[in-house]
């Protein structure tokens, strides 16, 4: 596993520390459902392009692409759990959309000839640390919907900073492209959950990114 990524894991893991600040600010967004059958799926599309030649990837870049893979899954599953108990929407829609992340990354496990991660079912994980991760933020999701939409504030806010870790540690244009096209879909995503969390008088503080940078996406 790329060190930064196993940093910022451990970071959330212990201990959790996901916060809400009473804030009265406007609503932003908004964030349909899908049963995320994830074995076995390659999944095309983002930054697939025209196909070059395959390199060999490094250790450190492999360990990445496997990592983030298996990081889409997680928040997929952490969704639809917590949407099985509060049926809010922007869950639905956001774990629809990690869906197609999920597949993105298997076509480039497919691509680079890597054994795919992912076991079958839903909340099953190779790596303990995410399984860890997984058990952790759906325990706090379930203590209320409000709860369920930091879980979702902070599992985008790590993502981002694991996407742009990946970025930097790779040299692959079409695996900097992927990470690229997620990159942004976290973001849109961390935007619906903050502007859920703002309809409720309620404001998410960053626990990984910058906090600027934060500002920068949520349009502050």
């Amino acid at each position: 596993m790329n060190k930064g990524l196993d940093m910022n894991i451990r970071s959330l893991i212990l201990p959790a520390t996901l916060v809400l600040c009473t804030c009265a600010l406007p609503a932003i967004a908004r964030g349909p459902q899908d049963g995320g059958q994830f074995a076995g799926q390659g999944g095309q599309g983002m930054g697939q392009g025209i196909q070059a030649p395959v390199a060999v990837l490094s250790a450190e870049e492999a360990d990445t692409l496997l990592w983030m893979r298996e990081e889409e899954k997680l928040a997929h599953d952490v969704y639809l759990t917590l949407d099985a108990q509060w049926d809010l929407v922007v869950l639905q829609r956001i774990a629809v959309s990690e869906q197609r992340h999920f597949d993105a990354l298997g076509g480039k496990i497919e691509r680079y000839g890597l054994a795919d991660p992912v076991l079958p079912g839903a909340g099953v994980f190779s790596d303990p640390e995410l399984q860890a991760l997984y058990e952790e933020l759906v325990a706090s999701g379930l203590e209320s919907s409000t709860q369920a939409l930091v879980v979702g504030a902070t599992i985008e806010d790590l993502d981002i900073l694991d996407l742009q870790q990946a970025i930097d540690a790779t040299v692959q244009p079409d695996l900097q492209r992927t990470y690229g096209h997620l990159l942004e879909g976290s973001k849109n995503h961390l935007r619906a959950f903050v502007g859920e969390l703002r309809a409720l008088g309620l404001d998410y503080e960053p626990q990984y990114i910058d906090p600027l940078f934060f500002d920068a996406i949520v349009g502050l």
